[in-house]
């Protein structure tokens, strides 16, 4: 069994829950073990359907050697990057979003995942998350890429 952490219960790390939960048996089969959230953390615990996964102590999650992977749904780059590159640190792949963390803090944070093999997986914050990340990391590694032109709009403030 897969187990993830969430960091941040708003709309979004909700949303993500949300999806474990009701999409549980396609994911299962999809990636051949079970999916399941282990430990959300927040900063202020409050009712919900998730309130018995609340941690406000992200050592919870660091330490917990069953947590695999660790979304962040936090936002902003202050505990969202801390709380990121300790998980990195600790050996945890890391989803997120986040633009502004990705454009600030990449490199660390890339850095902090190879110590350790951890995954850094940014491709939703880029390009309203259509799959060109991994295509240009893997398929086109080959290939001696000099620019790339897009449409520039709302969305890339951080870039």
């Amino acid at each position: 069994m897969v187990q993830i952490a969430i960091m941040g219960l708003g709309t979004v790390g909700t949303g993500v829950a949300r999806v474990v939960e009701e999409n549980a048996e396609q994911i299962a089969h999809k990636l051949g073990e079970p999916l399941r959230v282990k430990t959300v953390l927040v900063r202020h615990f409050h009712d919900g359907p998730y309130r018995h996964l609340m941690t406000d102590d992200f050592r919870k999650i660091e330490e917990d050697e069953e947590i695999r992977v660790v979304v962040e749904t936090i936002g902003g780059v202050g505990a969202a990057y801390t709380y990121t590159k300790r998980a990195l640190e600790a050996g945890k792949h890391v989803v997120t979003a986040n633009k502004e963390l990705i454009s600030k803090h990449w490199e660390e944070l890339e850095q902090a995942a190879e110590k350790t093999g951890a995954a850094l997986y940014f491709e939703a914050s880029v390009a309203g998350a259509v799959p060109v990340i991994k295509a240009v990391m893997d398929s086109l590694s080959a290939n001696h890429i000099t620019g790339v032109m897009g449409i520039i709009n709302g969305t890339t403030n951080y870039i």
